[in-house]
């Protein structure tokens, strides 16, 4: 049976370690011993209940590791279930009653370390390369002993479409990219051509070839299966690699390129206006969003050594099973640029296939030779600098999932007996989650995130003498995630910004500060601050919270917003080289909603707790953040969410954030507007539900058949209470409130509905914990700013 542990090192100390001790690491073992068997009664039930009902809801309820924590905890509800009648009024009892019954139950889900574990999932391109990866190095049976590929088979299962394919993330529609990796996957993990349950291979194999055959994968699928898969796609077709071939080379020199007067004039002759002088200058590595720098780090590493996994039988049967003519008989060239109609949201410009064919077929031949090959040496050896640098610094868990893979190929290449690629292979566990659909790779862990989360809609419900021992483990356990160093070194020559006082999404090893974990962890911090702390626990040191604040005062753009990363200010042009058909805005740091609102709420709390410190920079801040706000909404009210589904997200963090900074709706014209735009969107059974194609199309979307979602609706319940809507007409309320009352569930826990977060415009990101989180927030502001009898 599968158990969870919380803050465990592994079993090998010189290839893994820490700087806080493990604290917030989550990871789970196969112990066959372990568990009752009515547990694992428990445990089959409800993969079997996911089974049947898969279609209905996508994501899974994260139940394994809530089922073993609530059975360790011998949690029981006992406090009674309420209900809301149709005619009745809600009263202050009731809701106080639904308020501490969700409370109890989410204060049973704490981990001993203090943070909330959770799957951080969705996207189903993840597993698939890391299963290519360790069947390229030897190390998959090592790594993943038969009960784990058993449980990857469950949820590639679980997770195929009724039309046979797999779409990018658990609720989208197939497409080319997704199909073709995961039927890989299933060969690797053992299927034979028509195996798999409910003839899973021969389904997903007839959907790739209706669709054009694996030619027709985009970009991202290109570099694996053309280079790392020896050649499954013909390396003339591999567009992403040829393209960033030369990034080695691009990597260490372009900058030096770009900075002469010769290179300007070069880039003014070939366009008279500014935008290819503005591209040139954006150019520089250091400008690229920290994922894709890391991304294409590695991936023009492998190309840039002309790694080629050795050909297997398997290799040369998917040859034959995946193209729609023979292999040998395939014009390549020609199929360079092609890319599935499924998978294409972020069309090529043929400008860029000029650039990306011109680097290809010019600057190939003479980097492969002397004296050129030299140049290339040189920048693959600095290339290679970087990415152990990253790998140190994250303690080798990397920023996210798909740079781990590549990095720890990257360093399987260099030295596959290598002490950098057992160091990765020790913190593959930091990754791997399981639920009641079969093991998945998480994109990385959001401990931080939801702890933070968790706790203010706690501190919100104001239970304080019977929640002290909850609140004093999260606090300490935010206190030991903050980071405490900037990463090693000159680490600006390295691409980095600095780190020392951030909170990072998942823990301090991970060491990646955030702009709205910093804010939202900052803000419990100094919530807690004030409180008793034999009751919540000694408050963080003060010269911490500056460290924060520094970070956050260092992350505001020109036009007021603020970023997630790194600083923004790279022009959008850059952009136009985006090679991935499958995601948008991926090139460049941006400013976000979210982001911007976490840390309006925390710098107006810390202003007035700590009035001393940098006061008219905050301010100044603040003034900003707000004129950001009214520059970029919508002209129907809402905002456009980047990291939540979607303009009901950003929405509520907009109200939230002007609302902290003294906005109301008699004194700001955007604060009408969105409450009059969230108004609006009521439905008949008092809740909101947004669809995940809100994201993609970029205008509101309502869930199939007009559903509401509990999500959803605390998110808009929580808006329309910070634009005062208590004051106006409390009704939507009342109403948004009697939902949320009544889709409690007997034991306190609320049911799992439509996946809720969101990353990329097209990749959206399951957070299970917000059906217990959001719900109770939205209760306890509810009960604490709307009068109730």
């Amino acid at each position: 049976m599968w158990r969870l542990k919380i803050a465990d090192g592994g079993n090998d100390p010189n290839m893994i370690y820490s700087t806080n001790n493990f604290v917030g690491r989550q990871t789970w073992e196969f112990d066959p011993d372990y568990g009752t068997p009515e547990q694992r009664s428990e445990v089959e039930a409800a993969r079997k209940n996911y089974w049947k009902n898969r279609f209905q809801v996508r994501p899974s309820s994260d139940l394994l590791w809530r089922m073993q924590f609530l059975k360790e905890k011998g949690f029981k509800q006992t406090i009674r279930q309420v209900k809301v009648e149709n005619e009745e009024e809600i009263t202050y009892e009731t809701a106080t009653t639904a308020i501490k019954r969700a409370t109890h139950f989410f204060s049973a889900l704490q981990a001993s370390d203090g943070h909330w574990p959770a799957e951080n999932g969705g996207p189903l391109f993840l597993i698939p390369p890391l299963v290519m990866c360790l069947y390229i190095t030897g190390h998959l049976e090592t790594v993943f002993p038969e009960e784990y590929r058993k449980e990857m088979l469950r949820f590639i299962y679980c997770h195929q479409n009724e039309d046979g394919g797999w779409g990018l993330h658990v609720e989208a529609h197939s497409n080319m990219y997704c199909t073709v990796l995961n039927y890989i996957c299933m060969r690797i993990l053992g299927e034979g051509p028509d195996g798999g349950q409910d003839n899973a291979c021969s389904r997903g194999r007839k959907w790739i070839l209706d669709h054009g055959g694996v030619v027709s994968i985009p970009t991202w699928g290109k570099a694996w299966l053309s280079v790392y898969l020896a050649y499954l796609i013909g390396q003339d077709a591999n567009q992403c690699p040829q393209s960033f071939g030369f990034f080695p080379l691009f990597f260490r020199y372009n900058q030096i390129f770009v900075s002469s007067r010769r290179a300007h004039h070069i880039l003014k002759v070939c366009r008279r206006d500014r935008i290819a002088l503005d591209l040139g200058r954006s150019c520089s590595t250091s400008k690229l969003w920290c994922f894709i720098r890391l991304i294409y780090m590695p991936m023009s590493y492998l190309y840039g050594k002309r790694f080629v996994a050795p050909i297997s039988p398997l290799i040369v049967q998917l040859r034959e099973e995946l193209h729609t003519q023979p292999y040998n008989e395939i014009n390549w060239k020609k199929v360079r640029h092609l890319c599935a109609k499924e998978d294409l949201y972020f069309p090529h410009l043929l400008i860029q296939d000029l650039v990306w064919d011109s680097i290809y077929i010019f600057t190939e031949p003479f980097l492969t030779r002397w004296p050129f090959n030299k140049l290339r040496k040189k920048a693959l050896e600095i290339t290679l600098k970087h990415i152990h640098y990253e790998d140190e610094n994250s303690r080798y868990i990397t920023i996210a999932s798909v740079e781990k893979v590549l990095c720890m190929l990257a360093c399987w290449v260099e030295d596959p007996y290598g002490n950098y690629f057992k160091k990765h292979l020790a913190r593959l566990p930091d990754y791997i989650w399981i639920g009641e659909d079969g093991i998945k790779m998480q994109n990385y862990g959001s401990q931080v995130w939801d702890t933070s989360l968790g706790l203010e809609a706690l501190l919100a419900c104001q239970l304080t003498d019977e929640i002290g021992p909850t609140l004093m483990k999260g606090h300490d356990y935010l206190k030991k995630s903050q980071v405490r160093d900037n990463p090693s070194g000159d680490f600006r020559s390295m691409y980095r910004h600095i780190s020392k006082g951030s909170w990072t999404f998942s823990d301090q090893d991970h060491g990646w500060q955030v702009s709205d974990c910093t804010a939202e962890s900052l803000k419990c911090c100094l919530l807690l601050s004030v409180m008793p702390p034999e009751i919540v626990g000694e408050k963080i040191e003060t010269e911490w919270m500056y460290d924060a604040i520094n970070v956050l005062l260092s992350l505001q753009s020109k036009n007021g917003g603020l970023s997630a990363f790194e600083p923004a200010g790279t022009s959008k042009l850059l952009e136009l080289l985006n090679p991935s058909e499958m995601f948008e805005d991926v090139f460049t740091e941006q400013q976000y909603v979210e982001c911007t609102a976490s840390v309006i709420d925390a710098l107006v709390l810390f202003k007035k707790l700590q009035p001393g410190h940098r006061k008219q920079e905050i301010e100044n801040v603040i003034r900003k953040a707000v004129q950001y706000f009214e520059d970029i909404q919508m002209p129907d009210g809402s905002w456009y969410g980047n990291w939540g589904i979607c303009f009901t997200y950003a929405t509520w963090f907009a109200l939230r954030g002007l609302a902290a900074a003294g906005k109301t709706y008699h004194n700001c014209l955007a604060v009408r507007k969105a409450a009059d735009f969230l108004l609006k969107l009521q439905l008949d059974d008092g809740g909101w539900g947004e669809s995940y194609l809100s994201c993609l199309a970029k205008k509101f979307t309502p869930l199939e058949g007009n559903r509401s979602n509990l999500v959803h609706t605390a998110w808009t319940l929580m808006g329309l209470i910070h634009s005062g809507q208590a004051e106006r007409d409390p009704t939507p309320l009342h109403r948004a409130a009697k939902l949320l009352i009544n889709s409690q569930k007997e034991d306190g826990d609320f049911p799992q509905q439509e996946i809720a977060g969101a990353s990329l415009k097209t990749c959206m990101i399951h957070f299970p914990n917000y059906r217990n989180i959001f719900p109770l927030w939205a209760l306890a502001e509810y009960r604490q700013r709307v009068p109730l009898p």
